[in-house]
């Protein structure tokens, strides 16, 4: 795949906007000595690369934020689980948009397709990996996860699409998605 100037620049911005406002603008709760939840828009810029890029680059901007965010302001160990998880939440954003013929147009599509990310993501891997690699129940995250998905699944939405407008990107995401 070849990325353009463009495409680049976007998702080195998106990249560092996502390890701000993950490392920095995040309310973390620490359970049992270990970052148990983050709520933050740390995930936005993530969604919106594989929103408008498409799934590889989606990927590529939530596991490099991820990475680099570790090396920046590490919080524990690095786990490569949870770039795995930051991995996903561009790449599945990505795909639901290639396969979609709404393109970035739709409100209530993008709603969809951040519910149905941070559904995986954040509200089912997130916590199962914290139960497994540290001990901590899912019961004691699984709730305050629902609580932000429901959130996110509001405030998203109307956030990326504004963005996509005021970026000029409407049409960029349509056209570099489109299955040729």
């Amino acid at each position: 795949m070849r990325f353009t100037t463009r495409q680049l620049v976007y998702m080195a911005l998106l990249t560092s906007i996502s390890i701000v406002l993950t490392r920095i603008a995040s309310l973390r709760i620490a359970i049992a000595g270990v970052e148990g939840i983050r709520i933050g828009l740390g995930d936005l810029p993530v969604i919106l690369a594989g929103m408008t890029f498409g799934p590889i680059s989606g990927g590529m901007v939530g596991a490099l934020s991820d990475i680099t965010g570790y090396f920046i302001n590490p919080m524990g160990p690095y786990m490569p689980h949870f770039t795995l998880v930051k991995a996903l939440s561009g790449i599945i954003p990505g795909i639901m948009f290639m396969l979609s013929d709404r393109g970035c147009r739709s409100i209530p599509y993008i709603g969809w397709t951040v519910f149905v990310t941070q559904l995986i993501t954040s509200t089912v891997l997130t916590p199962y990996f914290l139960q497994i690699i540290f001990g901590i129940p899912m019961a004691v995250t699984i709730l305050p996860r629902i609580i932000a998905l429901a959130v996110y699944t509001i405030a998203f939405p109307f956030i990326i699409h504004t963005l996509l407008v005021r970026l000029g990107l409407m049409d960029y995401c349509r056209d570099s998605l489109s299955v040729k």
